[in-house]
């Protein structure tokens, strides 16, 4: 087993939520616990929470590439997101986003070579009017990101 009885305690928590009959509804909460304690979900893992879940692991593939904050591939200690969409993009999504780059001398979906950075392009983040928005690891999210604020969310993120 991949995964650690911790995780899959949290896992059956999820799948009670749901009919006993439909515990792959739980897939995508399955994936992000999977994702928490194994820093990203290669094939071995999501096969594991196929079998688990009882659906083909294909499916369970589909969801994870699907969604921009499962990754199937290593990432960094810290992923940040930055939000590429128009509404964040036109108002200083694109500048922060360089800012970033330059910063950490990567460009999206690279890695710092310290392990220590990935950056990604995301989504929609819902918080438009807070533009330029940034996500740290799927799960903080930064608003109003000037180059002030990039630069204590880095070095914040460096301790």
């Amino acid at each position: 087993m991949l995964l650690s009885e911790q995780a899959y305690k949290k896992i059956d928590r999820e799948i009670a939520k749901f009919p006993a009959d439909q515990k792959q509804s739980a897939v995508m909460a399955a994936l992000a616990i999977a994702q928490d304690e194994t820093g990203w979900l290669p094939p071995e893992v999501m096969q594991e929470v196929a079998d688990y879940l009882g659906m083909p692991a294909i499916a369970v593939q589909e969801v994870a590439t699907f969604y921009n904050m499962y990754d199937t591939k290593p990432v960094g200690k810290h992923k940040i997101s930055v939000c590429t969409n128009l509404p964040c993009l036109l108002s200083g999504g694109e500048r922060a986003a360089h800012y970033l780059k330059h910063k950490l001398g990567i460009d999206y979906r690279e890695t710092t070579a310290d392990g220590q950075f990935t950056l990604i392009e995301g989504e929609c983040m819902g918080a438009c009017g807070d533009a330029p928005v940034m996500i740290v690891n799927n799960k903080r999210m930064c608003s109003f990101m000037s180059d002030d604020k990039i630069d204590a969310l880095v070095e914040e993120l460096k301790k």
